[in-house]
């Protein structure tokens, strides 16, 4: 079982990354938090590594802090969220707004989320608010600037690996971009501010 992966990043996306570790290539997946943290590409990257075996496959999940990966894995404790749905959770919203949402039994930002629906966020908050006591605060993850260029097309290519529909994930971007995310910014930026902008609940009915 592997827990833990130490290595050089070869390549990054939103929602993956690999490692050459000692020449062996590990595709991780990853949250948006953890992808915005990331450094560039050849930097010495270590991930805390969750495995998850299914009969056909043996999938990989990083994360940067102890904080993220044990959310993770109360994630997938609840009935009905496996761990790509668990992935989309934490990178649709951070620890620090899951924690009050689930304690508060916030259905309506916790259905904001690409892929959870009424029932799953129900069995979230039912199955998961007793837990919440275990997670301790912890600060901000520094965020490291990214490769530029194409960042639009870039950006609605995440959204969708995300779970959004193109016309959705679009707009989301256009929008950001009038609002000053354009030339110049990071895609990190970028997309940070397109998912703000589809986590109102305006853009949400929309």
């Amino acid at each position: 079982m592997i827990g833990h992966l130490r290595g050089t990043l070869i390549d990054k996306r939103p929602n993956q990354v690999l490692l050459d570790v000692a020449g062996v290539g590990y595709q991780v997946q990853i949250p948006l938090s953890t992808f915005y943290a990331l450094g560039e590409l050849k930097d010495e990257v270590a991930l805390l590594i969750h495995t998850h075996v299914r009969d056909d496959a043996l999938l990989l999940y990083g994360f940067l802090t102890a904080r993220e990966k044990h959310f993770f894995e109360l994630l997938i404790s609840a009935s009905g969220v496996g761990p790509s749905l668990a992935l989309k959770i934490l990178s649709g919203m951070s620890v620090d707004d899951l924690i009050p949402a689930i304690r508060a039994g916030d259905l309506l930002a916790l259905t904001r989320i690409p892929g959870v629906g009424k029932k799953t966020a129900e069995r979230i908050v039912l199955e998961l608010r007793d837990k919440l006591a275990q997670m301790e605060a912890a600060g901000p993850v520094e965020e490291r600037p990214a490769a530029r260029g194409g960042l639009a097309a870039d950006v609605v290519s995440a959204l969708l690996n995300l779970g959004y529909e193109r016309r959705t994930a679009e707009k989301a971007a256009e929008e950001a971009q009038s609002r000053g995310f354009g030339s110049g910014t990071s895609f990190e930026a970028l997309l940070r501010a397109s998912l703000q902008t589809l986590s109102r609940p305006a853009s949400r009915s929309s």
